[in-house]
């Protein structure tokens, strides 16, 4: 157990990196440039204390990040309270804060702080809520939805929701990026504040820090190009530089003038030269004398711990204590009356009925006439693609945050991929089922009986297995591509193949070659095809059906068998004796003898099995797929 008063020190680190971006395929082979990031880094920081890393872009501010959180491997020595700090250690007890952190968008401020993950609950859990809320000044923006609040609110919330768990150590990158200096001076002094209150050592970034921060700095930290010009107190920061011959003009703002003491010049080539030379001499200078002042006063620092601190929030909550807030989480964004949730709702309920009743629109007025064949078979064929469509349009618009939250969140260490997919799955199933019988409904009549309610059934149950195949293949693209869109194409793609493979519609099986007709075995299209197809086309209904009122089919058999007996045209209009017929003709090979109501690939039950096998198999898949390690620079993408 950490105690109330604690430090962390950093000694003689060294970490080694990329240093240039690469393409995907350098990334893959390993050919991006990398070099020395962090040189001979010694800093030293104590519970209570606001420490400012300062330092230009590419200096390694966020590398040093990452190197206190142990996200990136490292050469040296960081010590808490004379410990080895290890990652584990770290993801217990601490806590880093991302720049472009991204919360889910259908919650309020409250309901995102208290559907946190951390071990307090109930009562304990509702008045650290308040409380926080009260020391982030967002009690009054209790109710407002995440993606209504200002810059200044949202970057104060992502802080809350670390805050809330009572980190001994919180790092936090760039909070202050793109604010105004109002709310620059506001976030600054909340976490001084909190600092002191909670007894936290908070460790910031700042590319461009104003001077009425530098009140609520105890600690600064100058970096350039990796090397340490500067690490101690801010009150010791004039006295310093005063002493080795810089010292601070009058009006000017200390923090931001140091800083371009510490930036590399590089206007011209002799400046360039110039300023390096002047960088190395003060890293090398306080090398020499630093090491005292990195120290400071401990019997000022002493007055700012609080005694009274016990860190009992953080940690990592049970397993079904987070499957239970995840869970929690996706139904508070759904069910709610803000614009995010009533989006959810209508595309999760109403998109595939909405289109259900469209194909009811064009498909309704069909008669029973030889064209039906082609008619029906139309309309199960577009069914089919559109519920396989409309589950993969509704996965990549509602998905993404919650895939994004994961990824940010897996690498505190707080739950897995197969965490948030079953969390995910409990809520999007009853979901699916509730509107893909409904969509069936709307159809149904025009494909058969609907005193039939087992039939009625059966086909809702097919449908069903098409939208959960078609949602989990979503969210298995979707753990390697960002991007909406390309997510999108490439699923449709996939889709598009074994649609034009196996479906029978566009395509009979008679035509395919062997090594083709095999392959349709292996796709889930295959067996609600044919299961769908011989529900609708086995019916009497469809036993020698004429080709219209006036011209009918009653003798085709004999027809078909002796072509004088009508001419070339009248034998084309009446070209399928039975549904049977027609069934035979889609979905057999080239070699197929005996009942089509008798063949194994033709029973009911075993393409009703095989089509849920298919949806079950692969969300089992998904839930190893989400547990595979992925390079950081797949994992990046998606926190950033």
């Amino acid at each position: 157990m950490i105690g109330s008063d604690y430090t962390l020190e950093l000694c003689n680190v060294f970490h080694s990196g990329q240093v240039e971006p690469g393409n995907f395929f350098q990334r893959l082979t390993g050919g991006v440039k990398t070099g020395i990031i962090l040189k001979d880094v010694s800093m030293l920081t104590h519970s209570g204390e606001v420490t400012a890393i300062l330092g230009s872009k590419g200096s390694g501010k966020r590398a040093l990040l990452d190197v206190i959180a142990r996200r990136v491997p490292c050469k040296g020595h960081i010590l808490l309270e004379g410990v080895p700090l290890e990652e584990e250690q770290f993801r217990n007890t601490c806590a880093l804060v991302r720049h472009s952190t991204r919360l889910l968008p259908g919650l309020s401020v409250q309901q995102t702080l208290a559907l946190s993950l951390t071990k307090i609950s109930g009562y304990l859990k509702s008045s650290k809520v308040k409380q926080v809320m009260a020391d982030l000044a967002l009690s009054q923006v209790a109710h407002k939805c995440v993606t209504n609040l200002t810059k200044s609110e949202y970057r104060r919330l992502v802080i809350g929701v670390q805050l809330i768990r009572d980190p001994i150590i919180l790092l936090l990158d760039e909070p202050t990026w793109d604010l105004d200096p109002l709310n620059t001076y506001l976030v600054i002094s909340i976490l001084s504040n909190a600092a002191k209150k909670y007894g936290t050592a908070i460790i910031l970034t700042m590319e461009k820090p104003r001077s009425d921060v530098f009140p609520f700095l105890d600690r600064v930290v100058y970096l350039c190009l990796g090397d340490v010009v500067y690490a101690g107190p801010t009150r010791n920061l004039l006295d310093y530089f005063g002493s080795i011959g810089f010292p601070c003009p009058q009006l000017e703002n200390p923090l931001m003038y140091y800083l371009c003491l510490s930036t590399v010049d590089r206007r011209s080539r002799e400046r360039f030269i110039e300023s390096n030379h002047q960088i190395a001499a003060l890293v090398e200078k306080f090398k020499l004398e630093g090491q005292g002042i990195m120290q400071g006063n401990m019997t000022e620092h002493s007055r700012i711990i609080n005694p009274n601190k016990i860190q009992m929030n953080y940690g990592k909550p049970s397993g079904m204590r987070i499957i239970w807030m995840l869970y929690l989480r996706i139904l508070v964004s759904i069910f709610n009356l803000k614009k995010n949730g009533l989006k959810q709702m209508s595309m999760r309920l109403f998109s595939l009925p909405i289109y259900f009743l469209i194909l009811w629109v064009f498909y309704n007025e069909a008669q029973d006439f030889q064209r039906a064949f082609i008619t029906k078979s139309g309309l199960i064929f577009n069914a089919m693609v559109g519920t396989y469509f409309i589950s993969i349009m509704n996965t990549i618009c509602l998905y993404g945050p919650y895939r994004t939250r994961y990824y940010q969140e897996a690498q505190e260490g707080l739950y897995s991929g197969a965490s948030l997919l079953l969390s995910w799955n409990l809520v999007s199933l009853p979901f699916s089922f509730i509107t893909t019988f409904i969509s069936a409904a709307i159809i149904y009549p025009i494909l058969g009986d609907i005193s039939e309610t087992l039939d009625y059934i059966y086909f809702a149950l097919v449908l069903w297995s098409c939208y959960i195949f078609a949602e989990q293949q979503a969210i298995a693209i979707m753990m390697f591509v960002k991007n909406g869109l390309i997510a999108a194409i490439v699923n449709i793609y996939i889709t598009c193949i074994y649609i034009m493979l196996a479906s029978g519609v566009l395509r009979s099986y008679k035509g395919f070659e062997e090594w083709l007709y095999y392959l349709t075995y292996t796709t889930h299209t295959r067996y609600a095809s044919v299961f769908i197809h011989r529900s609708v086309f086995r019916q009497p209904t469809f036993n020698i059906l004429p080709y219209s009122n006036s011209e009918n089919c009653t003798t085709i058999t004999s027809l078909i068998q002796t072509s004088s007996s009508m001419n070339a045209n009248s034998n084309s209009n009446c070209r399928y004796a039975s549904g049977k017929a027609f069934l035979t003709e889609r979905f057999t090979s080239k070699n197929f003898g005996g009942d089509i109501y008798q063949a194994g690939d033709f029973n009911p039950e075993f393409n009703l099995g095989i089509s849920f096998a298919f949806s079950l198999g692969i969300m089992i898949f998904n839930k190893f797929l989400y547990l595979i390690p992925l390079p950081g620079y797949i994992t990046d993408k998606f926190r950033e």
